[in-house]
């Protein structure tokens, strides 16, 4: 099985640790995000992966090298001009064999613990085009409780009645021939595939986090630890 990972992002929010290295290179617990990624694919049956890279890729070529020592097959997809993500999907996608019918893609910021095999198998069931790993949203802030004006209490944090795309994808061959050249699949092909009944949600309550911030980045290491993800 082959799998997608955008990871062209240059991380501004993150810097100065993204100064020499791209986004998903920056270490949790001393591992590069995106080495948390290519395990977790490993784990769940994905043999390939094509990373789509363009900011400072050569650190995740010298890193990754060819895969091996993970047990994949890793090539690379080097974008000479930006493209978008949905271009850098379609680029990378040329390097997957035409048997393949189904293609993971995910974004390289991010870290979850989600088993791909019941993605795959709703996917195959519903005949979607794309399925998109769905988790709740957890509010930043504590939450007053109230009863009138009175307040009765606080929920820290709590999660809401919201579900959020995830960045993980079960893709189809019909979602790749349908991406721009150049632009963005969330923005532009998603909304398409949603009006014509062929976009699904699988929702997830495994483990995922985006690391956009370095709070974001804080709370990833003492989570990964607590989870021994390391």
């Amino acid at each position: 099985m082959y799998a997608l990972i955008i990871a062209g992002g240059e991380g501004e929010r993150l810097r100065p640790l993204t100064a020499n290295r791209p986004k998903p290179m920056i270490p949790v617990c001393e591992k590069p995000i995106l080495e948390y990624q290519v395990e977790w694919l490993r784990q769940n049956s994905v043999t390939d992966i094509v990373i789509a890279c363009g900011y400072l890729h050569h650190v995740i070529q010298e890193y990754f090298d060819d895969g091996s020592r993970w047990g994949v097959r890793v090539r690379y997809s080097v974008e000479e001009t930006p493209l978008g993500r949905g271009g850098a999907l379609k680029q990378a996608h040329r390097q997957v064999p035409p048997s393949e019918e189904i293609i993971i893609a995910a974004n390289g910021d991010n870290l979850n613990t989600q088993p791909l095999a019941p993605m795959i198998s709703q996917h195959k069931r519903t005949e979607a085009a794309a399925t998109l790993l769905l988790v709740q949203l957890r509010s930043p802030y504590g939450i007053a409780q109230q009863r009138g004006r009175r307040i009765t209490g606080f929920r820290e944090k709590p999660l809401l009645p919201h579900w959020l795309s995830a960045g993980v994808y079960v893709l189809g061959r019909e979602f790749f021939q349908r991406l721009p050249d150049v632009g963005d699949h969330e923005t532009e092909l998603f909304p398409r595939l949603a009006d014509e009944g062929k976009l699904f949600g699988f929702k997830s309550r495994s483990y995922w986090k985006a690391i956009d911030t370095m709070k974001d980045l804080s709370e990833a290491e003492r989570e990964v630890q607590k989870l021994a993800l390391v």
